[in-house]
């Protein structure tokens, strides 16, 4: 992996890690917040396009496909991760959905992609994927599973991260392919996708359109910094696929997890620090091998 390639994928998890912080909590809100996300991120970078390349070497047709495919997908993840929130713990959730997604697009990535990463590089994704699940399981209770009528089910928490795991796999290797093989320009391509997900989004505010005022004045700051960073963490990510295979790329950029986990240890006082920059010092080590 290049070392503009890796830097890209880590400044975007700082990015990543930041909006997460700042909107923390204020995102539960739901769709209304998405919603306003869509459209700051839309009115923010709409005007960076002319200065970006435009829509790139892609075809408005191809562009129009990857854009409208995307958006879909892009939802789809949005809209199945909050049911997992809603039906599973928070840890639960986030930690099988961020280990399930990378891990996935590594297999995709070299069994169909053909993609041929080194050994040691190998290593240090599997260090990575094993560090970010491990963040996500420090607080969650011991229990995985669930007494139902005399019957142990699986925990509706593991059920849903799967599934958000396997969005966050196809989302991942789409976006890829459309800023690759269609040559689709990033920050056109991530322009494209916000103003989709707001035609998408709108009919599902339902009778929540009322709450868009006062959640527009009440956290208007937060969603400015969504609507900054949370397209530029994806822009640096979809620039870096362009010179990194996916199979590294996918696995870096979830050193957000780990950034907002060591700012849960040290700052929001949440415990265990010692176990959290424990598994920092083994996704560093990951990365290490990466660039190796």
């Amino acid at each position: 992996m290049s070392v503009t390639a890796l830097l890209l994928v880590l400044f975007a998890a700082v990015c990543h890690a930041t909006w997460n912080i700042v909107a923390h909590g204020v995102s539960r809100i739901g769709v209304p917040f998405l919603w306003w996300g869509a459209v700051a991120s839309s009115v923010i970078w709409l005007p960076v396009v002319p200065f970006t390349g435009g829509i790139g070497a892609a075809t408005i047709p191809d562009f129009l496909l990857a854009v409208a495919v995307s958006t879909v997908l892009h939802c789809t993840y949005m809209l199945v991760l909050q049911k997992g929130y809603e039906s599973g713990r928070l840890s639960t959730v986030y930690a099988t959905a961020r280990g399930t997604g990378p891990t996935i697009t590594v297999l995709v990535a070299v069994l169909v992609l053909g993609e041929r990463p080194s050994a040691s590089a190998l290593v240090g994704v599997a260090a990575i994927i094993a560090s970010v699940v491990a963040i996500g399981l420090i607080d969650r209770p011991a229990a995985t599973t669930h007494l139902t009528a005399g019957r142990r089910r699986l925990d509706p928490g593991i059920a849903w991260g799967l599934i958000t795991g396997v969005a966050i796999a196809i989302y991942t290797i789409w976006d890829a392919h459309a800023v690759r093989e269609l040559e689709v320009a990033p920050v056109a391509f991530m322009v494209g996708c916000t103003v989709g997900e707001i035609l998408m989004l709108s009919p599902m505010l339902g009778r929540r359109w009322r709450e868009l005022g006062t959640i527009a004045r009440t956290h208007w700051r937060r969603l400015l910094a969504f609507g900054v960073l949370s397209p530029l963490s994806y822009i640096l990510v979809l620039v870096a696929v362009t010179l990194a295979p996916v199979s590294l790329v996918a696995p870096v950029r979830e050193v957000s997890v780990v950034l907002v986990s060591i700012f849960g240890a040290l700052v929001l006082r949440e415990g265990r620090a010692a176990w959290r920059v424990g598994a920092s010092v083994v996704v560093v080590a990951g990365i290490v091998l990466m660039a190796s």
